[in-house]
């Protein structure tokens, strides 16, 4: 697959929540090994939008296409609350995103790869640990692991940073980016945050109720994104 390969692509996509429409008729393309932060405020339709890509909100015009063998796409959910009591391992909650086999126990293909997304993610000394014993940006590296485990095209984050600290934010986009980089796939990252938008996208995405713009992020200004979360 070659760097200008189409991954997404977007024509004219109206969506509805409610019989409310929530944006103009949006068009973009996304390719391969492309990073694209979705801006703007709460309530314009950032995760409307991606659960639309993901084929699991109603389409009320236009056309969403995936070029991606068997649609595999990883995502990682705005929000994912574990009881306080979750039982499961690190290791253990990561390989749930194994296709389902009659054997109750993972392959040595499936032990392989869930070491290498272990590292990767630095999670390798915490593989043992149990999920509820993790801190804020442990349990977003493994979701993130979990949304890598099975080579995805398309890596799709709905404001993953959103709760974390500065440092842990950093950490989790420097570990998107350099898996990124690695394995060459496209990232689609939902945030607020503008300066992590600009430190780590190729393109932006901005929705507005009433209009939306596309383009390069270093053609994004801060005044851009202070309109429209005015």
């Amino acid at each position: 697959m070659k760097n200008n390969e189409k991954i997404l692509s977007i024509k004219d996509l109206s969506l509805k929540v409610s019989k409310h429409i929530l944006f103009d008729p949006i068009s973009f393309n996304l390719f391969q090994n492309d990073f694209l932060s979705i801006l703007g405020k709460n309530g314009v339709g950032k995760t409307t939008l991606i659960k639309a890509i993901l084929f699991n909100q109603k389409i009320n015009s236009g056309q969403i296409k995936l070029y991606i063998k068997d649609n595999l796409i990883g995502y990682v959910p705005q929000f994912r609350n574990l009881p306080k009591d979750y039982p499961l391992t690190v290791k253990e909650f990561i390989s749930l995103a194994f296709d389902k086999s009659l054997l109750p126990w993972l392959s040595k293909k499936e032990k392989k790869r869930l070491n290498v997304v272990l590292q990767q993610t630095r999670l390798l000394d915490l593989a043992n640990y149990r999920m509820s014993n993790l801190s804020g940006g442990e349990l977003e590296r493994a979701y993130l692991a979990q949304a890598l485990l099975n080579n995805p095209k398309l890596l799709i984050l709905d404001e993953s940073t959103a709760s974390l600290d500065n440092i842990s934010k950093l950490n989790l986009l420097e570990l998107v980016k350099s898996y990124q980089k690695e394995a060459k796939i496209s990232v689609i990252f939902a945030t607020h945050d503008l300066s992590l938008a600009k430190k780590y996208s190729d393109h932006y995405l901005l929705i507005e109720p009433d209009r939306y713009s596309y383009g390069n992020i270093n053609e994004l200004s801060d005044q851009q994104l202070e309109d429209a979360n005015a």
